[in-house]
């Protein structure tokens, strides 16, 4: 109760437009037989203008990418992306390359932005690899642009987490790299007290990690610490499961470039790795690269994990996102949980409906 209390206050604090005095009295009954749906896809990069502007997509409109997807995530309550780039219409790279055509830098186009927005997008993570591409300029310009368009982001050392209140429910969001600027997916300690200050104070809190070893040859979830090219990309298992028991409710994986499992730990959804959703002109897409899932999750007002629907989807050379026919990420996704969580208390049918066993 003591919890309802402060994310009501918080609420009243940040003026959410969906807020009214009714919903300060409402029980907790009341808001615990509501259920809320949370999606979730991996990354997220719209084409890039550097080295080239044949990087950028077809018309010059990212939304073409993104096709009918774009109408299935502003229909959630909640729609969480890892945004692997920043928007910037000019700048010099922060990161030195040799031969800039083979060099993989990515600054989509301040323009574009907006086409997050018209997606539905509430929260980003900016914590990972690519997004500060192009140093500081960029990433100060892409947080000015998301704060124009009222989503929420976090990852960031100068911008940690972000809080948003819609219908009366106070949502935390925090995210975590292995990446320079970020916060880090290696500091256990300092990322508990993250997840500990917003499960504190909200009622549903979102933790998303970008972490593990790239590519097709590490699609399992290990129980160790992943290196990727000397670099140490965290134990994502323990991770997770640590930012559970310090109050995470669901959590979002990214960084492979390819789908793993998920699993229901103590009640809270896990997706260990959600691979690339939309990204254009300079990503690996070949095999297991270029498919991916929608993830969709139903959680009841405290968190708690009820069921979910995976949309399987995939990409192409030739650009954008569309739903796969072939339930080719369905698949991969049961093959790879029954393989790394045999006791797993979920199962999930070929159509893709989660549930419990």
């Amino acid at each position: 109760m003591k919890r309802n209390i402060i994310s009501v206050s918080l609420c009243m604090l940040l003026g959410s437009s969906a807020f009214s005095q009714v919903d300060t009295v409402l029980s907790d009954t009341t808001k615990f037989q509501r259920e809320i749906i949370i999606s979730g896809v991996g990354d997220i990069m719209f084409g890039t203008a550097f080295p080239s502007v044949r990087f950028l997509p077809p018309h010059d409109n990212p939304l073409l990418l993104l096709g009918d997807l774009a109408d299935t995530l502003a229909g959630c309550d909640i729609t969480f992306g890892n945004l692997e780039g920043s928007f910037l219409d000019d700048g010099e790279p922060a990161k030195r390359c040799r031969d800039t055509t083979i060099c993989y830098l990515f600054r989509m186009p301040e323009r574009y932005a907006g086409a997050l927005a018209e997606a539905g997008f509430d929260f980003l993570s900016l914590a990972n690899n690519h997004f500060g591409d192009f140093g500081y300029p960029s990433r100060k310009r892409t947080m000015q642009l998301l704060d124009s368009l009222g989503i929420k982001y976090g990852g960031l050392l100068e911008y940690p987490f972000s809080y948003l209140c819609r219908d009366s429910l106070l949502y935390g969001f925090c995210a975590f790299a292995p990446n320079a600027g970020t916060v880090s997916i290696t500091g256990m300690d300092e990322a508990e007290g993250i997840v500990r200050k917003l499960a504190d104070t909200c009622d549903i809190v979102i933790v998303s990690f970008h972490g593990g070893a790239e590519g097709a040859s590490y699609q399992h979830v290990t129980r160790d610490y992943e290196m990727y090219y000397t670099e140490n990309r965290g134990n994502v298992y323990n991770f997770a499961h640590r930012m559970i028991d310090a109050g995470a409710d669901v959590i979002f994986g990214h960084g492979p470039h390819i789908t793993r499992a998920v699993e229901v730990y103590n009640g809270r959804f896990i997706a260990y790795s959600l691979g690339n959703f939309c990204t254009y002109g300079r990503f690996n897409l070949s095999g297991p690269n270029g498919i991916a899932p929608l993830m969709r999750i139903n959680v009841d007002t405290a968190g708690k994990f009820l069921r979910g629907r995976i949309i399987p989807v995939y990409q192409e050379y030739s650009g954008g996102v569309k739903i796969d026919p072939g339930k080719r990420a369905i698949q991969k996704i049961r093959d790879l949980t029954t393989a790394d969580f045999p006791d797993s208390v979920i199962t999930i049918n070929e159509n893709g409906e989660i549930t419990y066993k």
